[in-house]
């Protein structure tokens, strides 16, 4: 919107739920000549506005302030125990998640808007599987099933035993390690708080309950607080190196996690924390925490943990790669080594004698809290599967491909066979450029499209990596082509959900191929690099980006790719030799 600098900033809302996928409120403007929807976290309540929970009010009275509006709104929302509350919005408007569909050509409004119409019940779609308004009121229902966000929640909950258990082990843990130690408030000296978060995971064992004491390191200060933060973790190529060198000499491939990975750094600096909520020493309840251990959600905690993980496996012989700072390696008698991989922590061990794996599992589980997790099914979402009677191991996505299409609505998609269509020419000339088609594309979760496909680009599928580059150019201000190219890339994931990687083809060595595409930017002019590695006769490294400089001829697009290929060649010969 056009709006002078001396304009009010701030835009009358009513509250009307929680936005899914992203972090906000969800809103009905008030202040704008046509209302809109829209999501904020720049929000203040009116205290002295909210409407009484146990006063049933009839939802249309809030609008009433907008019946001077030439165009009404045709929509007509039912009564429940979520209230409208007025608000204050600071800020521009953000962007909103909203329901997908799965027909290319569909472009209608997800709100429709009418002129002097009598009202009339409209039912949502049922492509859209339910309306924003149906959400935003059942949000109150879902916290009862979902995760708790607070202490008091999660008391509260139906599964109040089960968190209570869950944040007593946290505790014992915390105590075990003896994270910090009970002193009387210093003065002048700053407190960050803590609190709870809770969550449910599903795995082999079924569903364990979580629960971790996290510090608001959001408060910490640069340079008093906290110095070093970076803190490597392994490469995905990495990992990938390492299952082709399992399927191709048939190495034992085991996994370990770390439990509570981040109070094995120690503190460099001096901070204090409050008491946990629920865990107060009584007595002493206006004593604080002083931290001797770093902290889930301390800015410096993975770099303190890494540097006291990195520590430990120098002392126990293994030396760590130059090409990638988290793969140790170790020479054993026999003469041959045994591999480890770090990321954050979870840990892959890979070697030819399974008397050794176990020799180093007891080494770890010394200074370490460890779970032992058995031969490696699972790791960053990424299923691993393998057949030892025919020397064969698979790296699948197709449980978080499903996720993905079941998010996104396009679950029911018709598949198609290629990655994108030959019909999409995108560019920014295709952003939207009136009022209706930003309002339009302001329902739609680009974003979160395109970071859901990109993970899985990064990890196991090559395939989409120049349609995901394609796509990937117009997050700023994606228009509805855009977003029909998404689509067309979420309908072949459909079609492809059982393709996978496969390691162990052959003893091949490692194959390299690189090409270009000149010019093939629409609005920069810019040419593609793309190149793939195998090893053993499956793609271990890949990548489809647009080259940083405009190539004058197809010659030099070339040369620019060749350049960009051989760095990864010289790279991955380091990491494998």
């Amino acid at each position: 919107m056009n709006e002078g600098k001396l304009e009010p900033r701030a835009k009358k809302c009513i509250f009307l739920g929680y936005a899914e996928g992203v972090k906000g409120y969800r809103l009905w403007c008030l202040d704008s000549k046509a209302p809109k929807f829209l999501i904020s976290r720049d929000v203040t309540f009116d205290e002295s506005a909210m409407l009484k929970e146990n006063e049933p009010q009839p939802i249309k009275e809030p609008f009433k302030e907008v019946q001077t509006v030439k165009e009404k709104v045709d929509l007509e929302i039912p009564v429940t125990s979520v209230q409208p509350q007025p608000m204050q919005v600071d800020g521009p408007q953000a962007t909103s998640d909203s329901d997908v569909s799965d027909d290319e050509n569909d472009v209608e409004q997800p709100y429709s808007l009418a002129r002097d119409r009598a009202r009339r019940e409209i039912q949502p779609p049922t492509r859209y599987g339910h309306s924003d308004f149906a959400y935003c009121l059942a949000v109150a229902e879902e916290v009862e099933f979902g995760e708790p966000s607070s202490y008091k929640e999660a008391i509260a909950s139906s599964d109040a035993v089960k968190w209570k258990a869950a944040m007593e082990d946290e505790i014992h843990s915390l105590q075990k390690n003896q994270t910090w130690t009970l002193v009387e408030q210093p003065q002048g000296k700053k407190i960050v708080n803590c609190k709870w978060v809770f969550n449910k995971k599903d795995d082999a064992e079924g569903i364990r309950y979580k629960a971790r004491l996290v510090a608001k390191g959001y408060s910490q200060v640069e340079g008093v607080d906290f110095n070093e933060v970076f803190s490597p973790v392994v490469k995905h190529t990495s990992i990938r190196v390492l299952l082709s060198l399992v399927a191709m000499k048939n190495y034992e491939l085991e996994q370990l996690d770390v439990k509570t990975a981040f109070l094995h750094g120690d503190l460099e600096e001096q901070i204090y924390m409050q008491q946990p909520e629920g865990y107060r020493i009584v007595g002493k309840e206006n004593h604080v925490c002083l931290l001797q251990k770093s902290l889930y959600g301390l800015k410096q905690s993975p770099r303190q943990w890494y540097k006291r993980f990195d520590a430990f496996m120098e002392s126990i012989y293994f030396g760590r790669s130059q090409y990638d700072n988290c793969v140790y390696f170790k020479k054993l008698a026999d003469g041959s080594y045994m591999y480890l991989l770090l990321y954050v922590d979870d840990m892959l061990i890979a070697t030819l004698n399974k008397e050794e794996i176990k020799k180093v599992k007891e080494q770890l589980s010394s200074p370490f809290e460890m779970k032992e997790l058995g031969p490696a099914k699972k790791i960053l979402g990424m299923e691993i599967i393998r057949d030892r009677s025919i020397g064969k191991l698979y790296l699948s996505q197709k449980g978080f491909i499903e996720k993905v299409l079941d998010r996104f609505k396009m679950k029911d998609a018709k598949p198609v066979s290629t990655p994108l269509a030959g019909k999409l020419r995108l560019s920014r000339q295709l952003s939207p450029k009136t009022e209706k088609e930003m309002s339009y594309m302001s329902g739609v979760p680009y974003s979160s499209a395109v970071g859901s496909i990109m993970y899985l680009m990064v990890c196991t599928r090559p395939d989409i990596a120049h349609a995901v580059s394609v796509v990937s150019r117009y997050l700023s201000c994606p228009g509805r082509v855009h977003w029909e190219a998404v689509k067309w890339i979420l309908r072949y994931l459909k079609g492809t959900a059982n393709v996978h990687l496969e390691f162990g083809r052959s003893d091949a060595n490692l194959m390299g191929y690189v090409d270009s595409y000149f010019m093939g930017d629409l609005d920069k002019r810019r040419s593609l690099t793309a190149y793939v590695f195998t090893l053993g006769g499956c793609a271990i490294s890949w990548k489809a980006t647009l080259q940083s400089t405009i190539a004058l001829s197809t010659t030099e697009a070339e040369y620019m790719a060749v350049t960009e290929g051989v760095k990864e060649a010289i790279w991955l010969k380091g990491l494998l030799g």
